[in-house]
């Protein structure tokens, strides 16, 4: 098949045609891809941020057509339009019968690439091709586990439906299922990508009273009030501590790091009030360290959580997040700020370089 490969971090992707790519195996599903939205955790295997195993096909907030079902795969056939999720989750394992799915067993195969049984379904002149966090959809068919594809209906579009499968997940999901936002909170957003962008819609479906941003990036922090923030701090010239005590007089109750960043995570733990939560959502790189005054940690009562993919189990979030986009209480349309062919994902990956945009999503075929 025709792919976007990244042979090793710091190189340019080039597209090859000369990926094979296995048949599904029991409960396996082949799905050819459509569209995939262009995420910045792909961006930390192509700067060495997360170093890539091996070669790789990238891409995991995606969409498609069932192309063929694998044994033992049922409520799903050829021709359905599916969106993808990089958590298959089970719904067995010990963490999803406790309902924290982002420690479904399943999980572990974003990092590592492959199945939870080692293999790939993806080669190139018989050496093994891994799969982009769980995924690999920068390429014409991708293949996953049947509980990592989620049916929609005929009518949506899947070039606007394809970016829930990551940051609307993600980002929707660390207010709703993580955190639990409560009606009337205050929050704090650090950093405004496409994950932040989603937690501001997310608090303001939970009904935050403040929902407070801080980007460097002028032109986010203005789009960010279109989708519901009410504060906007440039960290660049304030203090965004003292700014959000200078709004809510005591702290926020929630603050969210979006981008990964000891840094931001230190921000949001002292700009919470005595008793809030700090939840960190972006991915930092992981020789970072954020230090914990334990004695005032633990006498202020504050909490710091991490959360992956929201703690979603896709195959209720994606028709919820559906429904909500339905009765125009989710803006998707509004999130992607680019569409490009496949050839271009180099270019596409130097736009969020630049911090252009909130979202690309490219065509795949």
């Amino acid at each position: 098949m025709r792919a976007a490969l990244l042979e090793a971090s710091n190189s340019p992707i080039v597209i090859v045609d000369d990926i094979d790519i296995a048949s599904p195996g029991v409960g396996e599903v082949l799905i050819k891809v459509l569209y995939c939205g262009v995420c910045h955790s792909d961006f930390s295997n192509v700067n060495g941020t997360f170093p890539i195993p091996g070669p790789m096909v990238l891409g995991h907030e995606a969409a498609g057509e069932i192309a063929e079902l694998g044994p033992g795969v049922v409520g799903l056939k050829v021709g359905d339009r599916v969106v993808l999720s990089p958590i298959a989750a089970c719904g067995s394992c010990y963490g999803c019968v406790r309902g924290e799915f982002g420690t479904c067993v399943n999980a572990s195969s974003i990092s590592t690439g492959t199945f939870v049984n080692g293999s790939t379904g993806l080669s190139r002149h018989g050496a093994t091709i891994f799969r982009g966090l769980a995924v690999g959809a920068f390429g014409e068919y991708a293949l996953l586990d049947a509980d990592g594809v989620i049916k929609v209906d005929d009518d949506v579009p899947l070039d606007v439906a394809c970016v829930i499968g990551c940051s609307v997940q993600t980002g929707v999901g660390a207010v709703l299922n993580a955190a639990k936002v409560e009606e009337g909170a205050t929050v704090l957003v650090m950093g405004l990508g496409g994950v932040g962008i989603s937690i501001v819609q997310g608090a303001r479906l939970a009904g935050a009273a403040r929902i407070i941003v801080s980007d460097p990036n002028s032109a986010r922090r203005d789009v960010a009030q279109h989708f519901g923030a009410t504060d906007a701090i440039d960290p660049t010239n304030d203090d965004v501590m003292a700014r959000v005590m200078g709004i809510t007089g005591v702290g926020v109750d929630y603050a969210f790091d979006a981008v990964g960043s000891s840094a931001l995570v230190e921000t949001g733990m002292w700009a919470t009030r005595p008793g809030g939560t700090t939840v960190m959502v972006g991915a930092a790189p992981i020789d970072q360290m954020a230090q914990i005054p334990v004695t005032l940690f633990m006498v202020t009562e504050r909490k710091l959580m991490g959360t992956l993919l929201g703690g979603c189990n896709s195959k209720r979030e994606v028709p919820r997040l559906l429904n909500l986009w339905r009765t125009g209480r989710l803006d998707l349309e509004g999130m992607i700020t680019a569409r490009r062919p496949l050839t271009e994902v180099n270019e596409a990956f130097a736009d969020m370089h630049a911090g252009i945009g909130l979202r690309t999503v490219l065509e795949i075929t």
